[in-house]
């Protein structure tokens, strides 16, 4: 019997130890397994994380990898700014309401500020022991355990990675800290990816920006409309909320803001500005860029400070340098959002010294044509000086000496009417050769010969085809101011009804300045009087014949041959206006 136990004893004893054997591999194969689980997840989150260009996803896939990772409750990335500071907290685990209760949003203070301060791995099994620790704000959830990791770019500190409360253990490990410290550098190459991603797109975009600005100021697009264009697409490249264009006052030392769009813009539009002293001034004078960190907040504004109300990062960009700075182009973001880095001043810069070489270039180039065509217009008034009209003279008097020898009643009068119509041809070539001679200058500044010629061409685009045009007489020298008014009312209400009533196919518009009178006529081959008066009682006509009245003259509407409509509006000129 004894024999018996002590034998069973002796074969218990290698059973024993080969379940604790078995059971010990058994622990060690869940351990490979698990730790190339992790590896594997590991991986994967790497690779998620890698597939992103747009930093805001790249960094919110790595905070979402990072939890999933390390098991952990909670998760945020913070990106670190200026002045050690965060500038964008990006949290995991906390649903809105509770983000709403909490408040604003870290900066950096405490212990979330240790890890800018020394950016080394950190790792802790009761946060609130730590001497950096503030303590949380009241309705933010508990959080015990804790591990940061600072994320590098390029050898520069990024942000961190900060994870609380690993669920099922009271605190993180080892391996945690090992997988996050991996984890941080892929996501480092990821930002580096995001952010040369985000480069080259800007610099696409700021290209693309620059040339429709110069298209359109060589295609000769009405200064307002460029100068608006310069604008939206600088606020919308950079993700503005307000852009400012402010242009130097002519005669004065200071500036004015000529343009303003987004928010807040109708408390700026106009505002005068310091040229030397303030924020803008200062980067017309400097030729450099500056920035604000809070506009509303700036001293460098002065007693101006309240238009800036609710907006915080700016910059603000001169165009041009030296004596060529056509002003200075502002771009300003509300406050609380994130300020602008110098990947974005720097190109904004850029975009603007181009759009004021572009206007530079377009104002010459227009310099360039006028003088041409103000010359090619004194040879062809030369021309028709000394050739044409010399010409006309000498059939005119052939004709009239010819005269004494025809004696037929008949051959008579058709000899005295081409007489007549030589004289009639020989004023109608006097006025152009005035109107060709007169300075654009002074056509610009208001004259009515290029104001029916610039009413003709924008009703153009209404019409479907361009009117004919056709202007006699001294019409920049003899219409007095008031008379030029009305005319330009009654032509705009006359192509005007042509346009929405007459269903022309052909107007003739014609200007004549003579006998005392001036005299507009607008004549289509459209639907005819009885369409056009029936059209009187809503105004237009009515407006027209009081215009006349109101100077001495008179208005009529009337069907000429061949069918259509004709205007005639003929009023009175100095030395035969009455007197009121």
């Amino acid at each position: 019997m004894g024999g018996d136990s002590g034998r069973d004893a002796a074969e218990g004893l290698p059973r024993l130890r080969l379940d604790e054997l078995l059971e010990e591999l058994q622990v060690r194969v869940n351990a490979v397994r698990g730790t190339r689980d992790r590896v594997h997840s590991l991986l994967e989150a790497v690779l998620s994380v890698g597939r992103e260009l747009d930093l805001p996803q790249v960094l919110r896939r790595i905070v979402e990898a990072a939890v999933v990772l390390v098991d952990a409750e909670y998760g945020a990335l913070g990106v670190v700014g200026a002045e050690q500071r965060l500038s964008e907290f990006l949290p995991v685990g906390v649903d809105d309401e509770q983000r709403a209760k909490i408040g604003a949003l870290p900066s950096g203070h405490g212990l979330l500020g240790e890890l800018i301060r020394h950016p080394e791995p950190l790792r802790l099994a009761e946060l609130s022991e730590h001497p950096s620790s503030y303590g949380f704000p009241p309705d933010h959830p508990p959080m015990h355990s804790f591990l940061g990791v600072p994320i590098r770019v390029r050898g520069e500190a990024f942000g961190n990675l900060y994870l609380t409360e690993k669920r099922g253990a009271g605190e993180f490990d080892a391996e945690d800290e090992a997988v996050l410290t991996t984890l941080a550098v892929a996501a480092g190459v990821a930002i580096e990816n995001a952010r040369l991603y985000e480069e080259a797109r800007g610099r696409e975009l700021w290209l693309g920006a620059g040339a429709e600005v110069t298209s359109s100021l060589l295609s000769g697009a009405p200064r307002r409309q460029v100068l608006e264009l310069i604008v939206e697409r600088a606020r919308s490249i950079v993700a503005a909320d307000l852009g400012v264009l402010a242009i130097p006052v002519e005669g004065a030392e200071g500036l004015r803001i000529a343009l303003a769009t987004g928010e807040g813009a109708e408390a700026l539009s106009g505002l005068p500005l310091p040229r030397r002293d303030g924020f803008i001034g200062r980067a017309f004078t400097t030729g450099e860029p500056v920035v604000s960190r809070a506009m509303e907040d700036d001293p460098r504004l002065g007693e101006d400070a309240s238009r800036w109300a609710g907006l915080g990062p700016a910059v603000a960009v001169p165009m041009g340098t030296g004596k060529s700075a056509r002003g200075v182009l502002l771009v300003a973001r509300s406050t609380g959002r994130p300020p602008f880095t110098p990947a974005e001043s720097a190109p904004l810069l850029g975009f603007a010294g181009q759009a004021a070489l572009a206007m530079e270039l377009a104002e010459r180039r227009r310099d360039a044509e006028q003088i041409a065509l103000l010359e090619d217009r004194d040879r062809i008034a030369r021309d028709l000086h000394d050739l044409a009209i010399q010409r006309l003279f000498a059939t005119g008097m052939t004709l009239q000496s010819a005269r004494r020898f025809v004696h037929h009643p008949e051959a008579v009068e058709r000899l005295e009417r081409s007489v007549d119509d030589l004289d009639a041809t020989i004023k109608i070539i006097r006025s152009t050769i005035f109107g060709l001679r007169t300075h654009e200058g002074s056509a610009g500044a208001g004259g009515l010969r290029s104001r029916v010629a610039g009413a003709v061409a924008v009703a153009a685009g209404t019409l479907g085809f361009a009117p004919a045009v056709r202007m006699e007489g001294p019409v920049d020298t003899v219409v007095p101011a008031p008379v030029t008014e009305h005319a330009m009312a009654v032509l705009g209400e006359a192509l005007s009804n042509v346009a929405r009533h007459a269903g022309a196919t052909a107007v003739e518009v014609r200007l004549v300045a003579g006998e005392g009178a001036l005299t507009l006529t607008v004549t289509d081959n459209g639907t005819g009087v009885a369409d056009d008066a029936s059209r009187a009682s809503r105004g237009g006509l009515k407006n027209i014949e009081e215009r006349a009245a109101a100077l001495g003259g008179t208005s009529t509407l009337d069907e000429p041959r061949g069918g259509g409509t004709r205007l005639r509006w003929r009023v009175p000129l100095p030395g035969d206006m009455p007197s009121e």
